[in-house]
């Protein structure tokens, strides 16, 4: 099933596709709720990537739903089962997400770094 995440008027919308003509439409369960700081734009779910294991991973969490937890990485979407984790991370929330030897997900809050304009 093709899934998109619709950011736009600081709210998400998830975007299922249509078998019979490949169009886009509101998901039959209506995932609608509050950007809570993410960028305006579409987001294909469905061409997201398992994660490297080994590695950490560091990007906000763009949607969870009842199988998996999506965390946008630059241009890239990375796909985390939703079993892996003890309690889902909030949208929007910037993490760094690692997993330990047993396989389940240690989550981390990142630290971004911003820059500013001072006279």
């Amino acid at each position: 099933m093709k899934q998109r995440l619709v950011v736009m008027n600081g709210q998400r919308i998830v975007e299922t596709a249509q078998e019979s003509n490949g169009s886009f439409v509101n998901a039959k369960y209506d995932v609608i709720g509050k950007a809570n700081g993410l960028k305006p734009g579409l987001y294909n779910l469905y061409a997201a990537a398992k994660p490297d294991k080994s590695q950490a991973t560091e990007g906000l969490i763009l949607h969870a739903d009842r199988e998996s937890v999506y965390q946008g990485k630059g241009k890239n979407i990375i796909k985390h089962d939703r079993a892996d984790f003890d309690k889902v991370p909030e949208i929007g929330s910037s993490l760094s997400v690692s997993y330990n030897d047993q396989g389940r997900a240690a989550v981390t809050k990142s630290i971004q770094q911003s820059r500013s304009l001072s006279r």
